[in-house]
């Protein structure tokens, strides 16, 4: 199957471009003008971190042998023993680990202290997501989520999504409510990036779903047949949920505001790529319209419960991505059929409350593993290098806080990324400004 490799180049290359640019743009435009750079950054300086980490210990903890919780940390430590013709697998599951951790980005937008976010990343990615990650993708027998609750899921939901929407509900409680939540306008500065961003998050993700197919034939013949099912099954019903979930959201949004918004189109796009991911391979195309409508319409409701809770989720990742996680994760157990890639008929089909109650088992572990995890990591950076900005510093705005540069340097004639450094530092020229 040479073209299969070639796919997953294709695969790997587009689950890296959800984060960089994808993810980055979308953030980016949600943000504020003052904190768009160091939204985007967050993006970059995760897959950086995180892609480095996963290759080191990462693929061992995850794919390295048996485990509850993890496989032996140092099995293939640096890829030892991986030959280099499966390095396009390690690099695709690098991927996920990359995005997981940056979808957190956005519950922490304006506040979180650069350097608070380059501690918290690797510590969590090792402590969290690689064990995570292994109880769900490596499907061993004493695999927790996978193996012995034999809770479905795709390409991520639990370990992805659930994951990181849990960590950001965690992170947001630690940190506090930006200055001014909930008593002035918090504007995203250019949904045009956002809507972009949305549209590369929506191509990527067929490598995200598309190419997380895994073969169980006995012969090369029953494998390519697979392949053909199986990536026609993933790719129609990631295309069809999406859209389900744009008009689900748009509709309770109308309903509730008399509005129509292009920031709730992008964001019911995310909304049913989330809420798919679990169950692309296991539900026929009426599924998929099911939980992309299902997931639209209550992760719109969903984002507004941080202003009646009093929890600032600054770009709606526990709204999306733990709530939508949650609702194709437990979904599977409703909409699954037998002919799917994990051969369960769920409730309406027959098959009963069975794989209902794996799958909101499943459920429970994540919320409960990246919850505990993520607090013991917060709490250790809060009460040691801090987690927050200065008010003073939140105000003035990260951008130049943390990075010395400014997304839109308009006001000055010079360039470069030292154009606010040297606006600040440098005596005015009259008529420089004009």
């Amino acid at each position: 199957m040479d073209g299969y490799y070639a796919f997953m180049l294709i695969a790997t290359a587009f689950v890296l471009m959800m984060t960089v640019p994808a993810l980055a743009l979308f953030y980016g435009g949600m943000s504020r003008s003052k904190s768009v750079l160091n939204m985007m950054m967050m993006s970059y300086i995760a897959a950086a971190i995180v892609g480095i980490l996963y290759v080191a210990v990462g693929w061992s903890m995850g794919f390295g042998g048996e485990g509850t919780f993890f496989a032996d940390p140092t099995e293939l430590l640096w890829l030892d023993g991986v030959t280099t013709d499966s390095y396009i697998y390690v690099m695709f599951q690098m991927t996920f680990a990359i995005i997981t951790v940056a979808l957190i980005s956005g519950a922490v937008a304006d506040r979180m202290k650069f350097a608070a976010w380059v501690v918290f990343v690797p510590l969590w990615a090792l402590l969290a997501y690689f064990p995570l990650a292994h109880m769900v993708f490596s499907c061993t027998e004493d695999s927790l989520i996978c193996g012995r609750i034999g809770a479905q899921d795709y390409a991520g939901g639990t370990a992805v999504h659930i994951n990181a929407g849990m960590a950001a509900l965690v992170l947001v409680i630690l940190l506090g409510k930006r200055v001014g939540f909930g008593k002035e306008a918090i504007r995203p500065h250019n949904l045009t990036l956002t809507m972009l961003g949305a549209g590369l998050l929506w191509m990527g993700w067929y490598g995200f779903n598309v190419g997380s197919i895994v073969f169980g034939g006995e012969t090369e013949e029953d494998n390519i047949a697979q392949f053909f099912s199986e990536t026609g099954r993933t790719f129609a019903n990631t295309t069809l949920a999406t859209m389900a979930a744009i008009l689900g959201w748009l509709l309770i949004e109308f309903l509730l505001h008399k509005k129509a918004t292009s920031l709730g189109a992008a964001s019911g796009i995310v909304a049913g790529l989330v809420a798919i991911t679990p169950a692309a391979g296991a539900v026929d195309i009426e599924g998929a319209v099911a939980i992309g409508a299902i997931a639209g319409a209550v992760c719109a409701w969903a984002v507004g419960l941080k202003f009646k809770l009093g929890y600032d989720d600054s770009l709606d990742v526990v709204g999306v991505h733990l709530v939508g996680g949650i609702i194709g994760t437990v979904l599977i157990g409703v909409f699954s059929t037998s002919d799917g890639a994990g051969g369960v008929d769920g409730l309406f089909y027959g098959g009963g409350v069975g794989s209902l109650g794996d799958q909101a088992l499943g459920a429970l572990v994540a919320i409960a593993f990246s919850g505990v995890v993520t607090l013991v990591i917060g709490l250790a950076i809060k009460y040691t290098i801090g987690l927050r900005l200065s008010e003073e510093d939140e105000v003035e705005g990260i951008d130049f806080v943390a990075h010395g540069e400014s997304a839109y340097d308009i006001h000055t004639s010079g360039g470069g990324s030292s154009s606010v450094l040297a606006a600040k530092t440098a005596p005015v020229t009259e008529g420089a400004n004009a």
